[in-house]
């Protein structure tokens, strides 16, 4: 199990993770931030220097995971880990690779008064005997308050057990998460346990139209972007009834004939993933009496909603996009195109 502590940077999140150690038998601290250290002496100066923020390295993310599921294989138990995270789309990558590997996540955030993260975070002292390096630190945690209560006010508030600790030591910060944690107030994450994948995948998607021949998204609690509904096609089962299946499953919705082929997309191997066949399936349209009673599960869904093919552009990670483009071509020209790495063949 794993418990993670969020909150502003400056929140406290380090301290209490160190007092809750002593409170939970057969717990380790795991701080994520040590492989951002290691990043920055591995890593090109080159790479580094196009992110601001090493939470943006996509090996960052997939290290964490990784060695937070080579830790519980060491030692077992429970990992304390203070981190702060304020992306979603970051939250899900994360915590859906762990639900992967069957660990369980207690989300809780820490949730100081602004005034007083503020004096904490003028009076802390990190870096004794370099000044500008403390300035430096200062002028981060000032800089990320605003996108902390940003992320709170949208979804972090929802997502974790809060526990506010303005007037809490460390040590009492670190019990009333214990106690919450007992109580079973501090919850695991609801989240969906998608087996990785050992090799190459087929998978089916679904593209559903409104009258205004906008299509249908899902936002998926367990990675990160937006996707069609849709998933992986089981052993033995044909693609179409594998993509009928899960718009079912994923949005309650019982498609009535049978879907036709738009794509067929071959993804190449980029490790960590296995590539595979990709194929998108038109669903036809909507209506909207219908669409007013989709149903999704909180475990793998948290949102849906139609867009346009302009809007999907700021939803979909780039591969989802580019196979979109040329699905939709290929339903205005009534024919069924043949993509590798997202680009058509003859």
């Amino acid at each position: 199990m794993i418990v993670w502590i969020n909150g502003a940077f400056g929140a406290g999140k380090s301290s209490t993770a160190r007092e809750l150690v002593d409170l939970i038998p057969n717990s380790t601290l795991y701080d994520p931030e040590l492989i951002g250290g290691g990043l920055s002496l591995l890593l090109p100066q080159k790479r580094l220097a196009e992110v601001d923020d090493f939470q943006d390295l996509g090996i960052w993310r997939r290290l964490v995971v990784d060695t937070a599921a080579a830790l519980l294989a060491e030692v077992g138990g429970v990992l304390v880990v203070p981190m702060t995270l304020l992306r979603q789309e970051y939250r899900d990558e994360i915590f859906g690779a762990l639900a992967a590997r069957r660990v369980e996540v207690r989300h809780v955030v820490l949730t100081p008064g602004e005034t007083i993260l503020r004096h904490r975070i003028d009076t802390r002292n990190e870096h004794p005997g370099d000044p500008d390096a403390e300035d430096r630190a200062r002028r981060w945690c000032h800089a990320h308050i605003e996108p902390y209560r940003a992320a709170f006010g949208a979804w972090l508030r929802d997502d974790a057990y809060a526990v506010d600790n303005s007037e809490l030591t460390p040590a009492e910060a670190a019990r009333a998460v214990a106690d919450a944690l007992d109580a079973g107030f501090a919850a695991p994450c609801d989240i969906v346990q998608t087996p990785e994948p050992t090799g190459e995948t087929v998978a089916a998607g679904v593209l559903l139209f409104d009258e205004q021949d906008r299509f249908l998204l899902v936002d998926p609690t367990y990675k990160p972007g937006w996707e069609f509904p849709g998933g992986v096609v089981e052993p033995g089962e044909p693609p179409a009834r594998a993509g009928m299946r899960e718009v079912a499953e994923e949005i309650g919705l019982e498609l009535g004939a049978v879907p036709r082929l738009l794509l067929v997309d071959w993804e190449r191997p980029q490790p960590p993933g296995y590539g595979g066949l990709r194929l998108l399936f038109d669903g036809g349209l909507l209506p909207a009496a219908e669409a007013d009673r989709l149903l999704l599960p909180g475990a793998e869904l948290r949102a849906w909603r139609f867009v346009t093919e302009q809007e999907a552009a700021d939803l979909l990670p780039p591969i989802r996009y580019h196979r979109l483009r040329w699905a939709l071509r290929a339903r205005e020209r009534g024919t069924v195109l043949n993509l590798e790495a997202g680009t058509p063949v003859d």
